[in-house]
C-alpha cells in the first residue's frame, strides 16, 4: 500500500524531520536514511515501524537541519587559538601565502562550538516525531485500503451474480450432454452394450456435477466479505482466499458441461485475477 507522511519538531541541534514513504510490496521491506549523529536510533525506529506496518516497502528518512542553530554554540576558544598558532607558523614558513580569511576560520572544523544536546532527550524527540509521522502514514494507508476493499467487494458481488445465473442451467446442461453422450456411445459400441452405456453416462453425470464447486465458491465469497468487513491486517488471508477461488474456478472449467458454464468459469477467473492483483497491495 502506498502512502506518504512527514513530521518535524525543533530541537537544541536544529529542526528535526522524519519522512515516511510507502509503496506496494507483498512483504515488509524497511529502508533507512538516518543522519549520522542519529544512527544509533535506527533499531528503535525499525521496531516502531514494524509494529505498525505489516506489508509494503517503507523508506524512512530522518535528518537534522542545523542551519538555524549553527552559531548557537559560539566560538571554540581553544580551537581558535590552535588555528591562530598554526596560521602564524604557516606564514613564517611561506611568507607569500595569503592569510586565513574570516570565512576560512569559521569553516575550520571545531572552531564553531556546537550546542550539545541531551542524548535521552533527543531520542525521545525522534521517537515522538516518528510516531506522529506513523500516525499520518497509517491514516493514508487506511484510506487507500478502504478504496481497495471496495474494489474487491465489487468483484465478489459480480462473481456471486455470475454463479447465481449459471446454477439454474446446470441440470439442463448435464441432461443435454448426457443425451449426446448416449448417442455417441451407441454409435461406437453398438446397441448390445446398454449396461456399459448407462454406467458411462452415470460416471459422466457424477464427474460433471459442479454443485460442490458452486457451494465452495459461495463459502469463499462470504469469507472474503467477512475478512474485509472485520478490518485489520487482511492481505495474507485474502491472498490465500484468492488462490482457493482460483482453484475452484479451474475445477469448474474442467467439469463444464456447456458453453455457458465454461464462459462462467472464464469470467470468474478474470475477476479472481483482478482480486489477486489488488490484495497484493492490502495490508
Amino acid at each position: 500500500m502506498t502512502g506518504y507522511a512527514a513530521a518535524a519538531a525543533e530541537s537544541p541541534r536544529g529542526r528535526l524531520s522524519v519522512e515516511l514513504r510507502s509503496v506496494n510490496s507483498r512483504f515488509l521491506d524497511l529502508q533507512f536514511r538516518v543522519a549520522e549523529e542519529l544512527r544509533a536510533l535506527e533499531p528503535a525506529l525499525r521496531e516502531r515501524i514494524a509494529a505498525s506496518v505489516a506489508r509494503g516497502k517503507v523508506d524512512c528518512r530522518v535528518y537534522l537541519n542545523e542551519a538555524s542553530s549553527a552559531l548557537s554554540g559560539g566560538l571554540n576558544a581553544e580551537a581558535l587559538a590552535k588555528l591562530s598558532e598554526l596560521s602564524r607558523q604557516a606564514q613564517a614558513a611561506f611568507p607569500g601565502a595569503e592569510p586565513l580569511s574570516t570565512a576560512d576560520v569559521l569553516r575550520w572544523p571545531g572552531v564553531l562550538a556546537e550546542a550539545r544536546a541531551d542524548d535521552e532527550a533527543m531520542r525521545a524527540l525522534v521517537l515522538r516525531v516518528a510516531e506522529q509521522a506513523l500516525d499520518d502514514l497509517r491514516a493514508a494507508r487506511s484510506r487507500e485500503g478502504e478504496k481497495l476493499a471496495a474494489l474487491v467487494l465489487e468483484r465478489v458481488a459480480a462473481m456471486r451474480a455470475r454463479v447465481a445465473g449459471v446454477a439454474p442451467l446446470l441440470p439442463e446442461a448435464i441432461a443435454t450432454y448426457q443425451r449426446k453422450l448416449e448417442e455417441r456411445l451407441r454409435e461406437a459400441l453398438g446397441t448390445g452394450q446398454e449396461e456399459r452405456i448407462r454406467a458411462e453416462v452415470a460416471l459422466f453425470a457424477a464427474k460433471a456435477d459442479i454443485g460442490e464447486e458452486l457451494d465452495r465458491l459461495g463459502a469463499h465469497f462470504s469469507e472474503v466479505e467477512r475478512t474485509l468487513k472485520r478490518g485489520g491486517a487482511a492481505g495474507k488471508r485474502l491472498d490465500f482466499l484468492a488462490q482457493e477461488l482460483n482453484r475452484e474456478a479451474n475445477t469448474l472449467a474442467s467439469k463444464a458441461a456447456s458453453g455457458a458454464i465454461a464462459d462462467c468459469a472464464l469470467e470468474l477467473k478474470l475477476l479472481i485475477e483482478q482480486i489477486r492483483e489488488q490484495v497484493q497491495n492490502i495490508e
